[in-house]
């Protein structure tokens, strides 16, 4: 499910929609966005099922005029550490002009026959800002299948900060909906602010 707007008091209602922790997700996101008034936000909470256990995670995303603000709620089951079920919430802010890349890909039914307008039946949006990146190395060859020389590695870089997969089947259309809106949002603002 996720809910997305343009208001702090939309951003709030929003959390609480969601029904996970809205007190602590809430008080964890309106500290880290401050005073800057929200220009666009987007919440999304998942569930997964690990063994026996479901385990929620809620992804709030917020754009303000100069940030964008991440935070992370997840449910963790008691354990020898804790003997009661616990949950942590992390929140990240990163200035508009560190954002390095705001990528949607698009699954579409049936593309031949595709529309615009049409929304896709899956979305995933990945944000890049270089806190995490992924290298992905192998040897290199030259093509000729008989050479036994030694020509070093090749291999690529790739920026993996979060990526949010939202599906028509599981999240409905309204969410793939507004996920798109919020990430053409914010790839405007990363446009702006690298000027």
């Amino acid at each position: 499910m996720a809910k997305t707007g343009t208001t702090s008091q939309g951003l709030r209602e929003a959390i609480e929609r969601s029904g996970y922790y809205p007190a602590l997700v809430a008080e964890a996101v309106e500290a880290a966005v401050g005073r800057e008034p929200v220009v666009s936000f987007l919440v999304h909470q998942e569930t997964t099922f690990d063994s026996n256990e479901v385990r929620r995670h809620a992804t709030v995303l917020v754009l303000t005029g100069t940030r964008f603000i991440v935070s992370h709620t997840d449910e963790q089951s008691a354990d020898s550490t804790a003997p009661a079920p616990y949950a942590t919430t992390s929140t990240e802010s990163v200035k508009l002009s560190r954002i390095s890349s705001v990528v949607i890909s698009r699954v579409v039914a049936d593309p031949q026959s595709y529309s615009p307008g049409t929304l896709p039946r899956e979305v995933v949006l990945t944000i890049g800002w270089g806190a995490v990146s992924r290298i992905d190395m192998e040897p290199a060859s030259c093509g000729d299948p008989n050479c036994e020389a030694d020509h070093g590695y090749t291999g690529s870089t790739t920026a993996d900060d979060l990526s949010l997969r939202i599906s028509e089947a599981g999240d409905g259309p309204e969410t793939v909906r507004q996920t798109l809106e919020f990430a053409q949002a914010l790839s405007e603002a990363t446009a702006a602010a690298g000027r």
